[in-house]
């Protein structure tokens, strides 16, 4: 049985800036030329990366963004409620699990640019997912900005922002 533990060892994840343990599994060799690239990016990027990424119920991943998009996909454990504040401003949150009857969703796509946290939905749990991002992702492109600069962005969404950040 898939224990946190055995799972952080055993796939030797790493602990992540925003929260949660990581491991980079898959680098495409290819890369996108920056001049074929919007400005945001700056340099040349890999076709796609994808991770897996670990969340524990005792901690999560803070509110960050990414220029790419990025699909999230379920293997393991609890769900993760998954919390969007659009680059219009609009906060949604969806629920990525198993249990399709229940509205749970095995898969979903978080656009690049909009900002995005993470949580696992219960106690004394994980939720072990994986993460792909297209064009490839660099830590050029991830911003994990402070409390304050995120709710003098949307002070509307204060309460979630002040649950989902660390700083």
């Amino acid at each position: 049985m898939n224990t946190k533990e055995n799972l952080i060892k055993t796939l030797d994840l790493l602990p992540h800036p925003e929260g949660g343990y990581y491991k980079e599994v898959y680098r495409s060799e290819g890369s996108i030329p920056a001049n074929a690239l919007p400005d945001v990016y700056g340099s040349d990027r890999n076709y796609a990366t994808s991770i897996y990424f670990l969340l524990t119920s005792d901690s999560f991943s803070a509110f960050h963004k990414i220029n790419q998009d990025e699909i999230w996909h379920f293997y393991d454990g609890a769900p993760i409620r998954l919390h969007i504040i659009s680059k219009e401003g609009n906060y949604t949150y969806h629920i990525i699990g198993r249990d399709i009857i229940l509205g749970q969703v095995p898969q979903l796509v978080v656009q690049g640019g909009d900002w995005f946290a993470a949580e696992v939905v219960g106690d004394n749990t994980y939720a072990f997912v994986g993460c792909t991002v297209a064009p490839g992702f660099d830590f050029k492109d991830f911003v994990l900005p402070s409390r304050k600069e995120l709710i003098d962005l949307f002070p509307e969404h204060k309460a979630v922002i002040t649950q989902l950040t660390r700083l």
